[in-house]
């Protein structure tokens, strides 16, 4: 599948995204927290990529793991704002309240946190400036890499009784894993195929739960 950085397939994203009816949870146990999709032009082409990083050797949890951009809610902020913080203070990569064109459902994570994920059409014209102490290296990876026939992989893990989500991409020759890869999963649902498929009962594998 082909997936050109065009207004119609803004246009295409923006109306799939209105039509989902998101579910929100309200778990005072867990920590609110928010990440960023956000779609750019992909590298040297004309198709849609979106954001994607390896977290930095440096941080205190999960050491490089693939991750999108985003981080937990300071007190006062939505997760709007917060996503909107983060991608700048992790990529430089400065947006807009504008820019977000919508959100899916919230994500349980193991470690304790509720994500809420926004969905961004970003201006292609700036380049990420990554901060090392927080990101190793920042992906921009194909939007079509979510099309391909091997995608999700479930693992069936001893510690649970659902199976753990996974996406194999192509162009990082490497599998990701949920949360990330479950948010990611349904963003591919959505905004590719306009169906409201589920995630957050998803597992998440052993090394993502601390």
């Amino acid at each position: 599948m082909r997936i050109d950085f065009s207004e119609s397939f803004r246009l295409q994203c923006v109306e799939r995204l209105d039509e989902f009816e998101w579910v929100a949870i309200d778990d005072p146990a867990l920590r609110p927290a928010s990440v960023v999709i956000g779609m750019v032009r992909g590298c040297e082409t004309e198709r849609v990529g979106f954001y994607l990083t390896r977290r930095s050797s440096r941080l205190a949890r999960h050491q490089g793991q693939y991750a999108l951009p985003g981080g937990r809610l300071d007190e006062g902020e939505n997760a709007p704002t917060a996503a909107l913080r983060e991608l700048e203070e992790e990529l430089g990569v400065k947006a807009k309240p504008t820019d977000i064109i919508g959100r899916l459902d919230d994500y349980p994570t193991r470690s304790g946190f509720c994500v809420t994920p926004l969905v961004l059409w970003l201006d292609s014209s700036q380049e990420p400036a990554p901060d090392p102490d927080e990101v190793e290296t920042v992906f921009n990876v194909p939007l079509e890499d979510l099309t391909q026939s091997q995608v999700p992989r479930l693992h069936r893990i001893p510690e649970s009784e659902q199976p753990v989500l996974s996406i194999p991409f192509a162009s990082l020759g490497d599998e990701v894993f949920s949360p990330t890869a479950a948010i990611l999963y349904q963003f591919r649902e959505v905004v590719l195929y306009g169906r409201s498929t589920r995630v957050a009962h998803y597992e998440q594998p052993v090394f993502a739960w601390k």
